[in-house]
């Protein structure tokens, strides 16, 4: 890929030196100028002479620009800084070649080519007037400028392997893309730079073509005014229809800019398609992905809801009598916070929590845990482990950082506020807010619930047990909320 990547540049190169130094360039002082067959051929031995002297000054900053990419691709195992050194610089090495262009390229070669043919015009070599080696001095920036836009451009498309390649080398190796730090030109620039150049660029040669025929003649003060007055209307136009263009290409990548970041803060929101160009496709595929994206969060979501209620019944299936328990608690700590003016993605975490609250039973014995009699104190012991029992089975399918908040209701809703409870003892509001929400939720479905040796109690004496256990064994505010929920239930 390495060496594919400095072929690629080294071809560009010659196709874009070819093209403005050799083509443009040539044309214009062979075709403008008056020459003789003799003095030809000394400005195509200047114009040698000088472009070797531009090749080695131009190969000594290459070699220093390409010095990261290559240690890269002669190091059997790179490190990662070693790549993302190399992709950093890959990233730059558009802009590089414009300033090598624009440096040691045009310095290089116009420098001792104005110098060797002032030489040649005083010992008499070339019949010239000394004025053309500042004419040719800007026609030779004219022509570096088109010669850097062409190179630039023909770079950008030559780097996009060699940054693949350099990921997906980092991603074998290190299991990490690399970083993108390097904030390449904007659009508006390329679009501005491009736009003077195509437009600015014919217009400037022109006129500095027609000046150097007309350098004889005797107005050409008034020529010079006239052709300045041209080429600032060209520019002015230039700049405006570049910021026109720039403007149509940016809101459509405005806003998909601004959805892909929606997208990534999690708001799906599909945007607005007002567009007929190639944009609409890109705008109507991105909807559709958002309406994909959608489709599936929702099916993920159900199935994880179901996965709740089928952890839920299934630890409910193994005593008939606490049936819908899980269910039931969930409904209950759903309504309290409700009252409670809890966010949404708050309650909805505390339903999924409340579902699973018992799911430790499942570690506990069938003869512990369906025993009708009261139980003894090591029996009451393994019971009192089910919540650290539940925590143990979470953790093990690795709860996304999402639904990380259901453990602490696992874990605490059985925690009392006088610290009597299990299995932390905590105290007050070191409980966690699902925990003391589902503390009175459970403790009420089971006083009201039928179990083989008693009937449940009425609604009225749990509230009331409810009640004289306020600020001891639940929380005084949640408690009070809870009863005045249930009695309004009643009188509907």
């Amino acid at each position: 890929m390495y060496q594919r990547f400095q072929h690629t540049l080294i071809m560009n190169y010659i196709w874009g030196s070819g093209i403005a130094v050799f083509g443009v360039g040539g044309l214009f002082i062979f075709q403008t100028l008056d020459l003789s067959k003799t003095e030809m051929l000394i400005l195509l031995a200047i114009m040698g002479l000088s472009g070797m002297m531009m090749i080695g000054l131009e190969l000594l900053l290459y070699r220093r620009h390409i010095r990261p990419i290559r240690r890269v691709f002669q190091t059997e195992t790179p490190t990662y800084e070693e790549l993302q050194q190399a992709f950093d610089q890959t990233s730059h090495f558009p802009t590089l070649t414009v300033k090598r262009i624009l440096g040691p390229h045009l310095f290089g070669l116009s420098v001792p080519a104005m110098s060797m043919t002032a030489l040649a015009i005083e010992q008499g070599w070339i019949d010239l007037p000394y004025r053309l080696i500042g004419l040719a001095a800007f026609g030779a920036i004219l022509i570096a400028i088109l010669h850097a836009l062409i190179e630039f451009f023909l770079t950008y498309r030559s780097v996009e392997p060699l940054l693949l390649q350099l990921q997906e080398m980092s991603g074998n190796l290190y299991g990490r893309p690399l970083q993108a730090t390097y904030r390449s030109i904007s659009v508006r620039t390329k679009l501005l730079i491009s736009m003077l150049v195509i437009g600015v660029f014919p217009v400037a040669l022109f006129i500095l073509a027609s000046g150097v025929q007309l350098s004889t003649v005797n107005q050409v003060d008034a020529y010079w005014q006239w052709a300045a007055v041209i080429l600032v209307v060209i520019i002015g136009v230039a700049t405006f229809s570049s910021f026109l263009l720039y403007d149509n290409i940016k809101r459509p990548i405005s806003a998909l800019t601004e959805g892909v970041a929606a997208l990534d803060a999690g708001r799906l929101n599909q945007i607005d398609n007002p567009y007929s160009d190639e944009f609409a496709q890109l705008v109507t595929g991105f909807n559709q992905m958002v309406t994909n994206v959608t489709y599936r969060d929702a099916e993920n979501e159900q199935l994880l809801n179901s996965l709740f209620v089928l952890f839920a019944a299934t630890l409910d299936a193994r005593d008939s009598y606490t049936a819908g328990h899980s269910e039931r608690v969930a409904a209950y700590s759903v309504e309290l916070a409700q009252a409670l003016q809890l966010p949404a993605g708050q309650i909805e975490l505390l339903r999924k929590s409340a579902l699973l609250h018992d799911i430790g039973k499942i570690g506990i014995r069938d003869d512990v845990l369906l025993k009708e009699g009261k139980l003894t104190d090591h029996e009451f012991a393994q019971i009192q482990e089910h919540p650290t029992i539940g925590i143990h089975i979470l953790n093990q399918i690795s709860l996304p950082a999402a639904l990380q908040p259901i453990l602490a209701g696992v874990r605490s809703h059985h925690e009392r506020i006088d610290g009597r409870g299990y299995p932390d003892r905590l105290v007050g509001e070191e409980i966690p807010l699902f925990g003391r929400i589902m503390a009175i939720a459970d403790a009420y479905d089971a006083m009201t619930s039928d179990r083989p040796y008693r009937d449940g109690m009425p609604v009225e004496k749990a509230l009331s047990i409810l009640e004289s256990g306020r600020g001891t064994q639940w929380d005084p505010a949640f408690v009070d909320v809870f009863i005045r929920l249930r009695r309004r239930a009643i009188s509907a």
